[in-house]
């Protein structure tokens, strides 16, 4: 599940032609695109991400703002990185088109902008090409045109299969309808289907966690993504739970509910490889969020998406209109940018590799940091047989306190 935070760091100003310092340039990773698509019909309301519904947008950036020459808009970014890249000679491993809602787009617009990334980059042969998908967006004609424009992966919202569920998170989609979705996928062709589920949402009880488990493996999808609720400040859900309108669940529901999706996910044969993402096969594993927790290469456009290219990390503009706008003037929409330390990659590879399957390398760990890798592994919290070949791999119940445990190993 790729989404975009609401809020922007700080940083140093973007060149107005968006050039990358030239040590950037020397890549060799596998490189990826993340397209931003900003528009939904409504805002959920545990939602703190960079999106707008139409009525957020009227009046505050015009034409310029529209979802209808969006797929426009977002080809002139991906121009300009073929500009600032150059000759680099890396074909795109995977492309995401997240948001958002993508599929508020005609299916025509997304097959568009996935068109002008392999006219200006080529694909590699097996690239992994991916949208997110609302339930209520889609139907069979709108998926084969995505199968047939080069789409080969899709994640749906599922969240779960309650109603009372969905009402508190304010998803209008009916339950049952993921599900739908998933045989339409096959329909169409795509071989590799994800169902996103939210766990601890206020009012779920363990029985309708299970049910929401037990529906979305019946669907069939080959990978299921499954997270903790965060409320976030400024949401219409932490309002609501501020009032005291709806319940708010604790540390050890959530805990329990990871259980009983780890219990029932391998029980169906998927198995975990990163914190919240389970795949039944090898192939059923999202590339493109291993381009990201693997530190990898990925340009992403659209308002408020980030980067990352050569040790260099940047973020857009927020606004539609602001993003628009500054493309049709031939600048960069980039809002900031920041050069990477040694030192900031390698507690960046220790927060996310430790969140896989495959874990970190001890020699990532400075002094301290290995001594409590030798406290969290008498702990029970890593695992003893990767550890003595010299990797660090959380354990189920470290899985549990992942959180916990990276922030001990990076001192």
């Amino acid at each position: 599940m790729e989404r975009m935070p609401s809020a922007l760091p700080d940083g140093e100003p973007v060149p107005q032609d968006g050039a990358l310092p030239p040590a950037a340039l020397a890549g060799t990773a596998p490189l990826g695109f993340y397209l931003h698509v900003p528009y939904c019909a409504t805002r959920c309301g545990y939602c703190d991400f960079n999106t707008y519904t139409a009525t957020e947008l009227r009046g505050t950036g015009g034409v310029l703002a529209s979802r209808d020459n969006y797929a426009d808009t977002l080809a002139e970014e991906v121009r300009l990185a073929r500009k600032v890249l150059g000759d680099d000679p890396r074909r795109v491993r995977t492309v995401f088109v997240g948001g958002g809602t993508p599929t508020l787009l005609a299916a025509d617009d997304l097959v568009r902008m996935l068109a002008v990334i392999r006219d200006e980059f080529g694909l590699a042969d097996d690239a992994e090409i991916t949208t997110e998908a609302n339930p209520e967006s889609v139907d069979p004609a709108y998926l084969s045109t995505l199968r047939e424009g080069g789409f080969n992966r899709i994640s749906f919202g599922m969240q779960s299969a309650r109603q009372h569920v969905l009402k508190v998170l304010d998803r209008t989609h009916t339950p049952g309808r993921p599900e739908a979705c998933v045989a339409e996928a096959r329909a169409a062709g795509f071989d590799h289907v994800n169902l996103d589920l939210i766990y601890g949402t206020p009012g779920e009880s363990d029985d309708d966690w299970r049910a929401s488990l037990d529906a979305a493996v019946g669907a069939g999808p080959d990978h299921v993504s499954a997270y903790a609720l965060i409320v976030e400040e400024g949401t219409q859900l932490a309002r609501r739970i501020r009032r005291g309108e709806v319940p708010m669940t604790d540390d050890d529901e959530h805990a329990d509910r990871y259980l009983i999706a780890e219990e029932t996910l391998s029980a169906a044969g998927f198995q975990w490889y990163e914190v919240s993402n389970w795949a039944a096969s090898e192939a059923g594993r999202c590339l493109h969020n291993e381009l990201y927790w693997r530190g990898a290469d990925w340009w992403g456009a659209g308002p408020g998406a980030h980067s990352h290219v050569g040790g260099v990390r940047w973020w857009n503009v927020k606004h539609p209109g602001a993003y628009a706008a500054a493309l049709a003037e031939g600048r960069s929409p980039g809002a900031g940018r920041e050069v990477l330390a040694d030192e900031d990659r390698r507690v960046e590879r220790i927060l996310l590799e430790l969140r896989l399957r495959d874990g970190c390398p001890l020699g990532l760990l400075k002094e301290q940091g290995l001594a409590a890798s030798r406290r969290a592994l008498a702990d029970g919290l890593l695992d003893p047989g990767p550890y003595e070949e010299g990797r660090a791999v959380l354990t189920l119940r470290g899985r549990l306190l992942a959180d916990a445990v990276v922030r001990d190993l990076v001192d």
